[in-house]
Formats: structure tokens, C-alpha cells, sequence
């Protein structure tokens, strides 16, 4: 009789309740990282794991849950993270379903939760959802291991950084620790790309561009975990938690040393995979980890077409060079806003005036591309700046941008404050997501919800309809660039709150 699969990580399928139609074509579909550093740590630890990718496989809950159950693991771990940190809360909502029909076609299947969304609120998690048997506090590399190792029944106390129910209430465990960095090689030992469908996996339109627009195949990976900033409005640090309830206490900054991340690289230049995300918050932060990377790159002639995130005060004119010869074809900046006062209220330890379009010019100089992002609907933000930070994105014409509306993600400081002004946040998971029909931005001091998503809705169509930034698409990149994105546009967005006022001012 076959040995029982000690664990199953699963990555659930919720891609349209978050993207809408942008889903079928637009929308990238992004390898499960964190699912593949895990099942990697467990392998070594010689537990037998396996992979479930239910979004790359483009699955139902149903057939989701059939698939679990033949698999019969010992533990179905749901890892819930996403594109970005904070989608860990807007993958919430297809978690929460899958684990709900796994109980009901297979009642005695233990479910653990770990991920973004779970470390900033793990009693709430257990409370709410019956589904649920298990939660980790933080990123739960140790605390799935040690699980893994009791029957799932007796000794559950002893697991640091475990929560779980007893006599009818919740019990979180004291903390486990988090994986130094000086373990990561040893405890994250990389992802386990062979678990994965790695041909199912495409990057964003825009990505592609420079890749004559071929979005498959594609691969994203870290290359350091967490970001030693503050800023009031992210959430990326909560899974470093230990006694910290918001993200800003937790800034710890962790990476795996260039000889040893080169190997994900050698891998895919043999798998044929030239699209990559580096997916770390920020890549151009420590010289002494991305050049000698990007220098490992460069000697190895790979020729990759690379995507990574930098700050506006990192970058500086030495490094562009040698960004560019190993395969940077376009560095993400989060600009946030382009009104100072704006700013400065949320980037602790971030840039305040710092010459923007001149970084920006530097960059392009240099021959890559920039995909600027820019929030809505900060707390200082009123119409006049909102205006301020689109003529901003108009002016600069980058390749790509990101309109974003502020959220009060859980984990982050804003939350915390959100919860304490009695703000009003999204009433459904999918009300995190900036693309869902549910979305719930938060109020300004000065506007509503409603005034920053509308703004937000038509800021992203003036950008990309604009006749500047197609010419621009169009002489980088050809007419396809320029017609694929237009065809986006198209696709328009339903949104709850914004019907719902339109009923108002109409009744």
C-alpha cells in the first residue's frame, strides 16, 4: 500500500471573482512562490509534499476539491499569497470557498491556512471559518514542518507559531521563529519547479512587449524576503510577525546569496523561460546582492527579459548598466504620488523630494523601461492632488503605470488605523482587490470611497487611451503593443459602490 502524502500545498483559483474578465486574457498568471519555497523545506525535511496550482490549471472549487481528495494528504496546507503581498487578502475569497467544498466532500481532510492575510489576523481566520482547521502566525516554514510531525491530534501545543481550536475557542501558540538568513539556503532551499505546471504560467501584456509580446513561458521568484521600510499603507512584513501586530514593526530584510539564487536562473535559461519576475518588494536595494547577481547573469550570457521593483532613491546611474546587460527590460518605481505632502505622510523612511522625472529619464536613458505606480486616495489626498498625480503620469509617458486605490490591507498600519477611525473596509475578501466588483477603497480626509475609485477608473482610462502613450507603445514596441492594450480597455470594470451611488443621485 502506497505511503499516504504527507501534504498537498495548495493554490487556490479565485482569479475572476478578483480580476473580473480581465482574467481570460490580461491578467498574468504567476507560479505560487511561497507554495514552492514550502513544499521545497518540507521535502528536505524527507516529508512527501506535492503541488496543486487550481488557478494554472484553470479549476473549479469542485474539481479542486476531487483532486484533493484523491490525493488523500495528511494535511492540505492552502497557501495563500498572490501577485503582490497584500493579494493574500483578496485570495481570501477563493480559499475560504475551495476549503468549504474540500470539508464538505471530504469532511475528515485536515485544512491549514498560512499567508499574508492569515499572520495579520490568525484568530479571526479560526473564528470565522469553520472550514479552517489550522493557521500559522507568520510565513510557517518551521511551524508546517513541525505539524507535519505530530499526528495532527496530540501535541498540538508544542507547535510554535500554530493556531488552532480546542474546547470550543481558538489557541494561537507563542511564536515560531522566522528563517534567518543565514538558514534560507538550508530551511527555503529555492522552489520546487518540478511540483509546478510551469507551462501554464504566462506574464502580464505589458511585460511581454519587449519579448516581441510571447507572454509563455514565464517564472517568478525571490530573491530576498521582506523590506526594511515603513510605509503606513503595505503590509509585505507581517509574515516576519512575532509579537508585532502590524507590518511596521516586523521590517526585517532577508536575502539568499547571489552564488546560490544564480542556480533558479541556470534552471530556467535550460527550461527556455526568458520572461521573469523577480518578485522581492525591492530588488535594486542592497549593490552588494543585485550587481553580483546581475554580474553571475551577465557571465553566463543568459538572455532573459526581466521585470524587478526598485525605489526612486536606489537607483542610481552606475547600476542601470549593468541592470541592463543581464536582462532588466523594465524597473517598477513606486512613485505613489506626485504631491510631496501626499507622500510624505505615508513613506516612513522612503523618498520625499527627490527629482523623479529625472530618475525616471535616467532609467529610460539607460534603455529600460519603467512601470510607474501611483496610489489614489491616500489620507491627505483631495481632488486638486489626485489631478496632480495623473498630469504626473501623463507627463512622464512610462511604458507601463499602475493606478492603484489606498486599502486598508490587514497587517498594515493603515489598518490599524482604518479600524480605529471606524473607516468603512471591504465587507467581502474580494473587496481587497483593486479589479473585483466589490472593491472598497478607503475615504480621504477630504473625498469619499466612491470619489477615489471613480477618479482612480478614469484615471487608468485616460492614461491608456491617450494618444501619447500608444505612439509611444506603438514606436517601442509595434502596433500589436499598442492594439492589445487598447483592446483592455474595452473590458470595463463593474463596481458595486459606484452603481450603488449612481442609484442614489438617480432615484
Amino acid at each position: 500500500m502506497p505511503k499516504q502524502l504527507d501534504v498537498l500545498f495548495v493554490h487556490p483559483n479565485a482569479a475572476h471573482k478578483i480580476y473580473q474578465d480581465l482574467a481570460k486574457d490580461f491578467s498574468a498568471i504567476e507560479p505560487p512562490i511561497w507554495a514552492g519555497m514550502l513544499a521545497s523545506h518540507c521535502r528536505a525535511q524527507g516529508l512527501g509534499v506535492d503541488i496543486l496550482d487550481c488557478e494554472a490549471l484553470h479549476l473549479t472549487d469542485e474539481e479542486s476539491a476531487k483532486k484533493i481528495k484523491e490525493a488523500n494528504p495528511k494535511l492540505a496546507c492552502f497557501v495563500i499569497y498572490g501577485q503582490q503581498p497584500s493579494a493574500s487578502s483578496q485570495n481570501m475569497e477563493g480559499s475560504v470557498s475551495l476549503a468549504d467544498e474540500v470539508k464538505r466532500l471530504s469532511p475528515a481532510q485536515k485544512v491549514l491556512f498560512v499567508g499574508g492575510h492569515i499572520a495579520a489576523l490568525p484568530r479571526e481566520v479560526l473564528e470565522r471559518h469553520a472550514s479552517v482547521d489550522f493557521v500559522c502566525q507568520n510565513e510557517g516554514v518551521y511551524t508546517i514542518s513541525t505539524l507535519l510531525k505530530t499526528n495532527l491530534t496530540d501535541g498540538l501545543g508544542k507547535v510554535a507559531g500554530l493556531g488552532y481550536r480546542e474546547n470550543g475557542g481558538v489557541v494561537l501558540n507563542p511564536p515560531s521563529p522566522i528563517v534567518a538568513k543565514e538558514d534560507l539556503p538550508r530551511d527555503l532551499p529555492g522552489v520546487a519547479w518540478d511540483l509546478l505546471p510551469m507551462k501554464n504560467y504566462r506574464t502580464a501584456l505589458w511585460h511581454a512587449l519587449p519579448n516581441k509580446s510571447v507572454r509563455q513561458p514565464f517564472a517568478a521568484l525571490y530573491t530576498s524576503l521582506g523590506c526594511p521600510m515603513k510605509c503606513s499603507f503595505c503590509m509585505i512584513n507581517i509574515i516576519n510577525r512575532q509579537e508585532n501586530e502590524y507590518s511596521d514593526g516586523s521590517a526585517v530584510f532577508r536575502y539568499w546569496d547571489p552564488e546560490f539564487i544564480i542556480r533558479d536562473f541556470d534552471k530556467f535559461a535550460e527550461m527556455g523561460i526568458v520572461n521573469i519576475k523577480i518578485a522581492d518588494e525591492l530588488f535594486v536595494l542592497n549593490q552588494n546582492h543585485f550587481m553580483k547577481l546581475c554580474d553571475l547573469i551577465i557571465a553566463r550570457g543568459h538572455k532573459f527579459n526581466i521585470w524587478c521593483y526598485s525605489r526612486v532613491d536606489t537607483v542610481k546611474e552606475p547600476f542601470l548598466e549593468t541592470l541592463r546587460k543581464a536582462g532588466v527590460t523594465y524597473l517598477a518605481l513606486g512613485i505613489e504620488s506626485g504631491n510631496t505632502k501626499v507622500r510624505k505622510d505615508v513613506t516612513k523612511g522612503r523618498f520625499e523630494d527627490v527629482d523623479i522625472r529625472g530618475v525616471v529619464a535616467k532609467i529610460r536613458d539607460h534603455g529600460i523601461n519603467v512601470a510607474a505606480n501611483y496610489i489614489f486616495g491616500l489620507p491627505e489626498d483631495d481632488h486638486d492632488s489626485m489631478q496632480q498625480t495623473l498630469d504626473l503620469s501623463l507627463e512622464m509617458c512610462t511604458e507601463m503605470a499602475n493606478f492603484y486605490s489606498a486599502m486598508a490591507y490587514p497587517g498594515s498600519p493603515l489598518y490599524g488605523i482604518a479600524r480605529k477611525e471606524h473607516w468603512k473596509l471591504p465587507a467581502t475578501y474580494a473587496g481587497f482587490s483593486q479589479h473585483s466588483y466589490y472593491t472598497q477603497p478607503l475615504p480621504t480626509k477630504y473625498l469619499s470611497a466612491e470619489e477615489v475609485l471613480e477618479f482612480r477608473d478614469k484615471a487608468w482610462l485616460a492614461y491608456h487611451t491617450n494618444p501619447k502613450f500608444l505612439q509611444l507603445l506603438t514606436t517601442k514596441f509595434g502596433a500589436v503593443a499598442a492594439e492589445e492594450t487598447l483592446k483592455s480597455t474595452k473590458i470595463k470594470l463593474k463596481r458595486k459602490i459606484l452603481e450603488e451611488k449612481q442609484k442614489v443621485h438617480t432615484a
